[in-house]
């Protein structure tokens, strides 16, 4: 059997968050090891689902894609990080910090601005001169063998090779305006599909995207399991679909 869902980008935001809480790898990651959460508007509702309380999300930001003109500073970065150590929140603790105490089994959530989800690619926009969170913590996640995972929704999915784009972009060096790097990540993706196939015994298959009237970003999910599976799916779906959209509060 089978049934559709349409989840807005703050939405998808939401399930994920729902799919990590519950996820095997995060929940003894929980018990035995450390949590981090780097700074991004994704991960905000990570971190609001592993405090398990609500949470100021437009204050856990740092860079973000938003319409030319629009005015966006109430989107701030002055919350402290949310660092978990067996499952209690290491009060202080940055993410950088964090990277030199963790170790096989922890896992480090950071965001990303691109994926292309058939290839698994993950890809961050670069503008700081040092590469901002990717930079101060990827050499020593390789080395300590932490699970690096990216939370990201089906809406950043785009086409082609994220390699052969940043290399290009590279090459090109000289431009005019802005123009960022693009560092490809080796690190795992945890999108819709994976957060509906963590919570149900359900196969989750994106169908289309995008829309009108505040569905713009959208994605469209196809569910397919038993018929007992897709009503408890649809009763959380119902649940997350008063998700308000990304912002303060109104």
């Amino acid at each position: 059997m089978q049934t559709q869902v349409v989840l807005t980008s703050s939405q998808g935001k939401r399930l994920i968050a729902r799919g990590i809480r519950a996820w095997e790898p995060v929940k003894e990651a929980m018990r035995h090891g450390i949590v981090a959460v780097s700074k991004g508007t994704t991960n905000a509702y990570v971190a609001e689902e592993l405090l398990g309380e609500p949470f100021d999300k437009t204050h856990y930001c740092f860079g973000r894609i938003s319409p030319a003109g629009t005015e966006t500073s109430w989107l701030k970065s002055d919350v402290p990080d949310v660092v978990f150590v067996k499952g209690q929140r290491a009060e202080g603790m940055t993410v950088l910090e964090a990277v030199a105490k963790m170790g096989p089994g922890d896992v480090f959530f950071k965001g990303v601005n691109a994926i292309n989800y058939d290839t698994g690619q993950a890809a961050v926009l670069i503008g700081h001169p040092t590469g901002g969170t990717m930079g101060g913590t990827l050499g020593g996640l390789i080395a300590r063998h932490v699970r690096l995972v990216h939370p990201a929704g089906l809406e950043k999915n785009v086409p082609g090779d994220l390699a052969v784009a940043a290399r290009r972009m590279a090459e090109e060096g000289a431009h005019v305006g802005e123009a960022y790097g693009l560092w490809v990540s080796q690190g795992e993706l945890f999108t819709e599909v994976e957060a509906i196939e963590t919570l149900f015994d359900l196969e989750a298959l994106p169908v289309a995207a995008g829309g009108i009237a505040g569905a713009e970003g959208s994605v469209t999910l196809a569910l397919f399991g038993s018929k007992l599976e897709l009503e408890n799916a649809l009763r959380l779906v119902g649940e997350i679909q008063k998700e308000p959209p990304f912002g303060p509060a109104r």
